[in-house]
């Protein structure tokens, strides 16, 4: 399993910055990236109306196929244009994050590749604070605040790589 390459086809809600991790394979082929497509918008049920476009690059694992599953959603497909990395900045972004954080460190193989992703996923979701959200995560709900003089409470995550910290109720 050493030096395999697997890729990962990820999707993230610009809005939001929530992302979702569609799939992990070492050959994608069309077929595969049309299903990953199917899973996310029955995944995504009716929240999958309020997508409106998707931004993707030009590789040729997104087959026409591919943009007909989601232009039966109608949602439009925007192709980047040739060699500009920063037509999609928050999925470089994302993918950056995402290799500094965790994947740069020892990967044991595709199932603890896969633990390794979810769990980030939720971080990121979940915790993780995002600048153009006024430090709030993708996921965020307004709760009950928490007295400034709770104690803080940490908790270790991606396998001990990222500590997470809460106040304690």
């Amino acid at each position: 399993m050493f030096l395999k390459r697997l890729h990962v086809l990820s999707v993230m809600e610009i809005q939001t910055r929530r992302v979702h991790i569609l799939g992990l394979i070492a050959h994608p082929r069309g077929a595969w990236t049309v299903q990953q497509a199917r899973n996310l918008l029955m995944d995504l049920g009716g929240r999958a109306t309020r997508f409106r476009f998707l931004a993707r690059d030009r590789d040729s694992k997104f087959t026409a196929a591919f943009d007909e599953v989601l232009a039966g959603n109608s949602t439009r497909i925007i192709k980047n244009p040739v060699r500009s990395p920063r037509a999609n900045s928050f999925a470089e972004r994302y993918a950056g994050t995402l290799r500094r954080e965790c994947l740069d460190h020892l990967i044991h193989g595709e199932r603890h590749l896969r633990q390794v992703l979810a769990e980030y996923a939720r971080h990121y979701n979940e915790h993780r604070p995002h600048q153009s959200r006024e430090q709030r995560p993708p996921l965020h709900e307004p709760g009950q605040p928490t007295g400034v003089t709770a104690s803080i409470k940490r908790t270790c995550v991606v396998q001990g790589l990222i500590s997470e910290y809460r106040r304690a109720a």
